[in-house]
């Protein structure tokens, strides 16, 4: 990963996602964390740009104001558009538009869109389902409000130069608007995962062992991802600089997209959300603590060790993907060595949860440990239990959850928002009670998980097919033993290797244990954001060079 020195900073960045002000996943992390850096650095001249669905209710993430860009916006109504502007609530503050993109839901202005974006750039929208129309039309929407923003500073500004920063293919129709009504721009698109990759993984296909022999056309014809493909693939090579977060998907990139990135910026984060001070940090710690363990206590009815160990790991719910499959297996394998401490595995996915279960909300109200429940391992119901992979494996393995049991495993499938009506804290306050993590990841562009696990001090277990394990690799060899090599076919091996890691955890004294933590710790220092942000430096400079070649042609 080179850092050429910045020789051309842009005036102005755009930038627009599904997740600006809407956390859904990883991406949200990405772009809310960086946010302070560049507001930093582009003093609210970095305006990010967003989905506005919240009409009914009050987004929680958005700050509106009447007069940030009041006169930008009166023009902008005036043409059209229906925004908001304000502040995206997250460190640094920068300025969010948020755009209603249901005005362009209608069926003649998609056909329209998608008969220019098949005549321009070859994409086929004819096979699209699911959120495509909804996506395409936040792209038109969000493509507008660019090229708007850029005519208004433009008038004040005839000298500014401008970005305009893509992420997903959901974006991508804002990347063709901005190409055609406003080339001056220089603009970048970023997948996070490709869409085709990220679905040959979930269909269990080989991705690795045999991506050198993958179509990606053929094979979104295949999986029946036609569309998405199209227009990712399009957006890719249309746009100035084209980046994705780790050198494990630029691979997937040049094979599937037949396009290998332009600069590769890996995902860095700010430690704001990590305690301070070692007394505030024992303090959220013991709360944590206490939280999982009345918890568990509470829903199986057994009265937990004081030398128990808490391991968990949390993520989107891809069983497969994610290693959620290893992670269960893992802790039924060391269930049968009966291993000399108690181990408590905690599952954090989201699911589709109907709502906490109310015999637990009574039993933690009540006093002593209680009965055990019904279903003792799982905190919420689920709308459709019988179609949960996670939930089928845990009944499928036998985790009976009893006293005796040296192994016991908790399914928490809520949202941690801190009103999930359990627990009611939210992930980052659970996370640092837990006293290592695994994420065994098959298919994973980045890692933000295991990264926000050292970030608060916490041994993790991941694998090189994650970005973030690479890094690791390359960053610090002492942590070579917790970055697991896994491929399409060891599956048993990485599973013992697993177990074995979790017992030689168990055994590490208190001495040892500290080390480990320290040592965790020093390695999420390297990527902090203000290490990180010189890679969007030379992003920025790699797609404004080339716009201004554009123009001056």
């Amino acid at each position: 990963m080179s850092t050429k020195k910045n020789k051309k900073s842009p005036d102005y960045i755009f930038e627009t996602s599904w997740e600006v002000c809407n956390r859904v996943g990883g991406i949200y992390t990405v772009l809310s964390s960086k946010a302070e850096t560049l507001q930093n650095e582009h003093k609210d001249k970095i305006i990010f740009i967003g989905p506005d669905f919240w009409h009914e209710n009050k987004c929680p993430f958005f700050s509106e104001s009447a007069s940030l860009l009041k006169d930008w916006k009166e023009g902008a109504q005036k043409s059209g558009l229906s925004v908001r502007v304000g502040r995206w609530k997250v460190p640094g503050k920068p300025i969010a538009v948020l755009v209603d993109f249901k005005p362009f839901l209608n069926r003649e202005t998609l056909n329209n869109a998608y008969a220019s974006a098949w005549e321009k750039f070859g994409v086929d929208s004819l096979h699209a389902y699911g959120d495509y129309d909804e996506s395409a039309a936040f792209g038109i929407a969000s493509g507008l409000v660019m090229t708007s923003l850029y005519k208004h500073f433009k008038a004040k500004e005839a000298d500014a130069t401008f970005i305009a920063h893509f992420n997903e293919w959901m974006t991508a129709f804002g990347l063709f608007i901005v190409n055609g009504e406003a080339p001056e721009i220089g603009t970048v698109f970023t997948t996070h995962a490709t869409s085709i990759g990220r679905s040959i993984a979930g269909n269990s296909k080989p991705l690795y062992g045999q991506l050198s022999n993958y179509n990606g056309d053929q094979m979104a014809q295949e999986l029946n991802m036609e569309a998405k493909h199209s227009v990712e693939k399009a957006a890719a090579h249309l746009c100035d600089c084209f980046t994705t977060v780790s050198e494990v998907t630029g691979r997937e990139c040049a094979q599937l997209l037949d396009k290998a990135p332009d600069v590769v910026t890996p995902n860095g984060f700010e430690k704001d959300f990590v305690p301070e001070t070692a007394a505030e940090y024992a303090k959220k710690r013991n709360a944590a603590r206490k939280a999982l363990q009345n918890v568990t206590e509470k829903l199986t009815g057994a009265k937990l060790s004081e030398d128990v160990v808490f391991v968990g790991t949390c993520g989107r719910c891809e069983y497969k993907n994610k290693g959620i499959d290893l992670f269960i297996d893992s802790l039924h394998k060391l269930a049968e060595q009966r291993p000399e401490r108690e181990v408590v595995g905690f599952i954090m996915v989201p699911s589709f949860v109907k709502g906490p279960r109310e015999h637990l909300q009574k039993a933690l109200k009540a006093k002593g440990k209680g009965e055990a429940l019904p279903m003792n391992f799982i905190t919420h119901h689920l709308h459709e239990p019988g179609n949960d992979a996670i939930l089928n494996a845990i009944r499928w393995y036998g985790f009976p959850n009893r006293q005796e049991d040296k192994v016991k495993i908790i399914y928490i499938p809520s949202y941690l928002n801190g009103t999930d009506g359990i627990f009611n804290k939210t992930y980052y306050d659970l996370l640092i009670g837990l006293d290592l993590t695994i994420f065994p990841s098959y298919y994973e562009p980045w890692g933000y998980t295991p990264l926000e696990s050292i970030a608060f001090s916490i041994p993790t277990i991941t694998t090189n097919l994650s970005g973030f394990g690479q890094w690791a690799l390359e960053n610090n060899e002492s942590h070579s033993k917790w970055v697991l090599n896994r491929t399409d076919d060891n599956y048993i091996e990485v599973r013992d290797n697993i177990t074995a890691l979790i017992n030689d955890f168990i055994n590490l004294d208190k001495d040892e244990v500290s080390k480990l933590k320290k040592a965790s710790k020093a390695l999420s220092q390297k990527a902090l954001w203000k290490n990180f942000i010189a890679f969007y430096r030379e992003t920025y400079n790699f797609a404004s060079i080339k716009a201004s070649k554009r123009i001056n042609h």
